[in-house]
């Protein structure tokens, strides 16, 4: 690898990711608030709610846990057994983290549209050789292949990830004086080639913490939908952010209307004797008044909302409509025929079919050939490829309905 080429080929990733983040960021605010300050401002938790239904119904039909949605089928006799390495990767996958952290990544991918699984190694003697990390794609941005992941870390953090690593004299001074350093990490992967480096200005080649080779991606990348010439999915809250916008600030001023209400718009003239700073309408106040003057009178305010409910109604429908909640259902309300069953899973084909695909080419597949990989390098099982060994038989309800569909 070029090492010079590699602060280039960064900062240009940081380019081309550049215009999502405000994107991302408003469809974060608006679904998912971080913060006390958004939290404040978001009136209407319509698309918030789709979101939560909609990231459960892929969690059940994509990975459903501790269910039997993987399968290897061996490719030839002469093959390993692919029964027990089917078992094997079955166990670790439901012995690790990764059923509670794969529905943040669905969270991820349905306010995004891109989202990022890391899978790494654990030590020899844990319970899993799989331990699996949601990376906030804010820290995350890609090439073709290639994929850069900044963190910040303490500088003791990156000693302990990597003992190999010798700081330059000024970052060792830094670190005697203070072990908690925040120190700005950059991993890349390019092809198969691994460089760590510390982004302190400089070049790269005098701050690299370390460098390797991986025989599989540990950053498993997977996106909602894709447009052509385009690095980063397309999820459906971004399709329908201009509904969920509108929808809120119709609430907002909804609200401010029922204030009015409620509080009412008063008039009174300035006879001297009201003092309207101290008035305080509460049930049972007197308020004193001249003698011969209206005192408050109320006025009207002419606000007639009604059409609002009209225009919410609509909005709320079409949120609902495009991030899938009125045509996925975890459950029925009703037994159903197998003509019913069959029409439902033409219609969730209809609708998931290209995202189903896509997921288990960038997502299912890469996991299970990572997880295959890291058992047979412990010697857990033997060598077995994807590619020439064994088949990939994937049984979750979504492939489960593909197959229902096609017949």
């Amino acid at each position: 690898m070029n090492i010079k080429n590699l602060q280039k080929m960064y900062n240009y990733a940081l380019n081309l990711r550049s215009p999502w983040l405000k994107r991302w960021d408003e469809a974060r605010r608006y679904t998912i608030p971080a913060t006390d300050t958004e939290t404040a401002t978001l009136f209407d938790g319509t698309a918030s709610d789709a979101v939560d239904n909609l990231a459960a119904s892929i969690y059940t039909l994509l990975t459903p846990p501790e269910s039997l949605w993987i399968n290897l089928v061996r490719e030839s006799d002469m093959s390993p057994d692919a029964d027990i390495a089917t078992s094997v990767l079955r166990a670790n996958l439901n012995d690790s983290n990764f059923y509670t952290t794969i529905h943040q990544c669905y969270i991820d991918l349905c306010v995004y549209g891109t989202t990022c699984l890391f899978m790494a190694e654990n030590p020899i003697g844990a319970d899993s050789a799989f331990s699996f990390t949601a990376i906030p794609m804010t820290d995350i941005a890609i090439l073709p292949n290639a994929i850069f992941h900044t963190t910040t870390m303490t500088a003791f953090d990156v000693i302990s990830k990597y003992p190999s690593w010798t700081p330059t004299d000024e970052i060792r001074k830094k670190i005697k004086s203070d072990p908690d350093t925040p120190l700005r990490l950059i991993q890349s992967l390019i092809g198969s080639e691994f460089v760590a480096w510390l982004d302190v200005g400089g070049d790269i080649e005098n701050n690299i913490v370390a460098t390797g080779v991986f025989e599989t991606n540990p950053y498993l990348i997977f996106r909602w939908s894709l447009c052509s010439g385009e690095l980063y999915g397309r999820s459906p809250v971004l399709r329908a952010l201009p509904d969920i916008k509108t929808a809120n600030k119709v609430v907002e001023l909804v609200l401010k209307n029922a204030t009015i209400a409620v509080s009412g718009i008063w008039q009174a003239d300035d006879d001297g004797v009201i003092n309207l700073q101290n008035i305080n309408l509460t049930p049972g106040s007197i308020i004193p008044k001249a003698v011969g003057s209206s005192g408050l009178t109320p006025l009207s305010s002419g606000a007639d909302f009604d059409v609002s409910q009209i225009i919410l109604s609509d909005l709320r429908d079409r949120i609902r409509h495009t991030l899938l909640a009125d045509r996925l259902g975890l459950l029925s309300d009703k037994e159903m025929t197998a003509t019913e069953v069959l029409a439902r899973n033409a219609d969730m084909m209809r609708v998931l079919g290209a995202t189903y695909g896509r997921l288990l080419h960038e997502f299912i597949r890469p996991l299970c050939e990572r997880g295959l990989n890291i058992l047979s390098r412990r010697g857990v099982i033997e060598p077995i490829s994807l590619h020439s060994d064994a088949e990939l038989k994937y049984l979750a309800p979504i492939a489960i309905s593909a197959s229902d569909t096609v017949l």
